[in-house]
């Protein structure tokens, strides 16, 4: 943390600490953030919660509401799917966002959840002037269209016409976007060290989002050394060695402390760029672009309810990298907890705590790294998954049950944990589609790492047996999603080092919920919740009907 930051923290901290600034309760809060913390496991409250500052995660814990057991309730657990469900409180089964990106069943391309070729960025450099491509405007722009249910603040502007705001921010695209919805006013999210938007919601950035960019606020981290916040005992004492094996080395980065943020360059590249956006640095900035948001628009200063969606990106990053029992991850989450802090004061002495309504979850969790496993347990289930392996079997059973299609030529598509036919292939052969997928259905069984595995006819039909056949049905899109599907054990990955999420298993899907400020009851609540819970209690903690299809309930 900047010096100067902690003065300012200090100077709100006693008000936040012993007790949320008195008001006169208002009918709706003035102003609601909803804050995600890119891949934050449920567990790391308790783990790191020794070294937490007053004003963050604890303040959230102690004079707010902690639900201790919520989980995510779908089974393929990546960014956009987490992020999807928060507001809309319904899963990919009805949002329709199955996956960050998915296999197109019609062209069998590959499609991104946010991109949309009738829309453009603004807020980018001149063509040519940060070193990428010269024609920037010939790329593709980013919306919810393919967002196929209402968010809390879509409830909001439709009920309560034009009056609040409702903008989303992070540092991946997705996620500002997800969380604001269809009807936003806005979303941000970094682009090269600029924040950006796109024509779906205005025509170009604001002057003081120009401002911010012009002001070299990230380019002003070149170089800085990115150490432990603490003595290198203390996370020594609960994450182990800093150097462990199955760590990656990537972004300019080793794989211990200190880290220098620098690209691996010695002069300012695009490569920096990647380097800081895996640094706890990016969030300090996105902090500060929030503040400046909520200055600049005067959110929850205008007589009505405003809305932020704010996600924290880079934690994710620096997990898959390092992994749940690494220095790294310590440390990024300690500071997020200095951050936090920093921006609940500064919350306080704009608005009055007790005039906003705070939610703090997370749009899924990360499994521990295979060697870490193997370390702790020679005898364990643990290991990397080779898809190409699983691609062979398929397409092996298929050429035994149908004979073989000729040089050259492919069953079937592999596109993470789901595979997908090419239909061309099935008319050629006259082979049903359902006798298909079950003969890759019971190859997929025969591989060491898969646990389950389900049939698109099975999901069609709402059939879906085994532990996880609940969870794979919330994941399942009829028009989206592919024709087999399968679920890896416990403690399996599909990257080569680091490691993953996307799975139904509990380290993946067992995320925090915390609860401060209006409309919220203090309290510890240990009983079961979900993340779909969280649409239906804002809602009523705003007086505007929950998102329809919205499967969860209030939670206050």
């Amino acid at each position: 943390m900047r010096f100067p930051r902690l003065l300012v923290l200090t100077a709100f901290l006693f008000a936040a600490v012993h007790g949320l600034r008195a008001a006169t309760p208002a009918a709706s809060p003035a102003l609601v953030v909803v804050i995600t913390i890119d891949q934050f496991r449920a567990d790391y409250l308790a783990r790191f919660g020794p070294h937490f500052g007053p004003g963050g995660f604890r303040l959230l814990m102690e004079r707010g509401a902690n639900f201790t057991d919520c989980r995510h309730r779908h089974a393929v657990t990546k960014t956009a799917c987490g992020h999807a469900t928060i507001l809309t409180g319904v899963h990919a089964d009805i949002h329709g966002i199955i996956a960050n990106d998915w296999v197109d069943r019609g062209t069998m391309l590959k499609t991104n959840c946010v991109d949309d070729d009738s829309v453009r960025i603004v807020g980018l450099p001149p063509p040519g002037a940060d070193g990428r491509k010269a024609k920037r405007d010939a790329e593709l722009g980013a919306s919810a269209r393919r967002l196929l249910a209402p968010t809390v603040g879509d409830q909001l502007k439709r009920t309560r016409g034009s009056g609040p705001k409702v903008i989303g921010v992070s540092s991946k695209d997705r996620s500002a976007i997800l969380l604001a919805g269809k009807s936003a006013d806005a979303a941000y999210w970094l682009d090269k060290g600029r924040f950006v938007s796109s024509t779906a919601y205005m025509a170009d950035v604001p002057a003081w989002v120009r401002a911010f960019n012009a002001s070299g606020r990230v380019e002003a981290f070149f170089g800085r050394v990115w150490d432990r916040l603490l003595p290198a005992a203390a996370y020594v004492a609960l994450q182990g060695a800093d150097d462990a094996a199955g760590e990656s080395v990537e972004r300019g980065f080793t794989r211990v402390f200190p880290r220098r943020v620098n690209g691996g360059a010695e002069k300012l590249t695009p490569a920096f760029y990647d380097a800081f956006e895996a640094s706890p640095f990016e969030n300090e900035v996105l902090i500060d672009f929030t503040r400046a948001l909520i200055e600049q628009e005067n959110l929850g200063g205008r007589g009505v309810t405003d809305v932020i969606g704010l996600s924290f990106s880079a934690n994710d990053l620096v997990g898959h990298a390092h992994g749940p029992d690494s220095h790294e991850l310590m440390d990024i989450t300690l500071r997020t907890d200095r951050l936090l802090a920093e921006f609940f004061a500064f919350l306080d002495q704009r608005l009055g705590l007790a005039n906003c309504t705070i939610v703090l979850t997370a749009d899924h969790g990360i499994a521990p790294l295979p060697e870490r496993v193997k370390e702790l347990n020679a005898a364990g289930s643990a290991g990397r998954i080779d898809h190409t392996r699983v691609l062979k079997a398929a397409a092996a059973a298929m050429d035994r049950a149908f004979g073989p299609l000729g040089e050259g030529r492919h069953w079937l598509a592999v596109d993470a944990s789901q595979l997908l036919f090419f239909q061309p292939m099935l008319r050629e052969k006259n082979v049903a589609p359902a006798a298909a997928e079950k003969v890759v259905r019971d190859a997929l069984l025969t591989v060491e790492w898969v646990e389950a595995a389900y049939t698109r006819s099975e999901l069609a039909a709402g059939i879906a047996d085994g532990p996880h056949g609940s969870a794979m049905l919330r994941s399942f899109h009829s028009e989206r999603s592919g024709d087999v599907f399968y679920v890896s054990k416990p403690h399996w990955v599909e990257r080569r080092t680091g490691t993953n999420h996307g799975t139904p298993h509990a380290y993946d899907t067992h995320v925090p919920l915390l609860w401060l400020g209006h409309g919220v009851k203090p309290g510890t609540y240990p009983q079961p919740v979900g993340v779909d819970d969280i649409a239906p209690t804002l809602a009523r903690i705003l007086g505007v009907p929950a998102p329809p299809q919205a499967k969860g309930r209030s939670l206050f």
